[in-house]
């Protein structure tokens, strides 16, 4: 099986690295094509107006110089053009993608270009407490559990046109409770904010920033996994027509 790896955090990040180890538990023939530096939340972009810088930082360890999107097509259509990935692993991110997480996500955006090109694509990441920083990410938790979540997934078979996000819950390996087939969640949209600062001259600048919130998680969904210390598994279709309404609407115009 050959495993193509990209990721949202960028060629050195930590869980690049993570998911590296995982792969090789399942394969030898591994490459890593990942952006030359973060790009976290720039969601399923492409570049259109700049050129891709493509560096061969090691044997089969690529960095491009775009989004991840952009490294999933340069992997499948130019460095393995004669032998495309038989599975895309997109991660491990630095950080939970639940929730409305998966419009903006980079790393969802990678397993969702992989699928857009028939290639079975897996998200991974991992949950760590935004407000704690990112010293205490548990990568263990990703690592102890990923290879054996993958190879359920593969047995299970992806289907065409759905690709599956994988989050690990923010825990060492061992208080891990389990693995919950999920529903994507829906959190308060109270929790994102615009906050105020001025630079050194007094000019003023935003950064978007988030709060936290007090909501109870939907029952069934990927946000109330983890936070049962469980692993969330939640299948995502590329197809967004909402059929109810398109049945609806369909009877409205007649």
């Amino acid at each position: 099986m050959r495993i193509l790896i990209t990721n949202d955090d960028g060629i050195h990040a930590p869980g690049l690295a993570v998911a590296e180890r995982v792969a090789r538990t399942l394969t030898d023939d591994i490459f890593v094509v990942a952006p030359e530096s973060e790009q976290s939340g720039v969601a399923h972009s492409l570049s259109l107006n700049d050129p891709l810088r493509l560096r061969e930082i090691s044997s089969r360890h690529f960095a491009l110089k775009g989004t991840p999107t952009d490294c999933v097509i340069m992997a499948v259509r130019k460095i393995l053009a004669d032998r495309p990935p038989d599975l895309i692993l997109s991660g491990v991110n630095s950080g939970q993608n639940l929730a409305e997480d998966v419009s903006y996500s980079g790393t969802i955006a990678g397993a969702m270009e992989g699928t857009i090109l028939g290639i079975p694509s897996i998200a991974l990441s991992q949950v760590y407490d935004f407000f704690a920083g990112r010293q205490h990410i548990h990568w263990s938790c990703a690592e102890a559990h990923a290879a054996a979540t993958i190879r359920k997934l593969v047995d299970a078979g992806i289907p065409p046109g759905v690709l599956m996000n994988v989050n690990f819950p923010n825990c060492p390996p061992g208080e891990v409770r389990g693995l919950a087939v999920t529903v994507q969640g829906q959190r308060s949209n109270d929790l994102m904010r615009i906050e105020d600062r001025k630079d050194g001259r007094g000019i003023p600048y935003y950064w978007i920033s988030f709060q936290r919130g007090n909501f109870t998680p939907g029952a069934g969904t990927d946000l109330e996994a983890v936070d049962a210390n469980k692993i969330s598994v939640t299948p995502l279709r590329l197809d967004f027509t909402d059929h109810p309404t398109l049945t609806r609407l369909a009877a409205a115009f007649e």
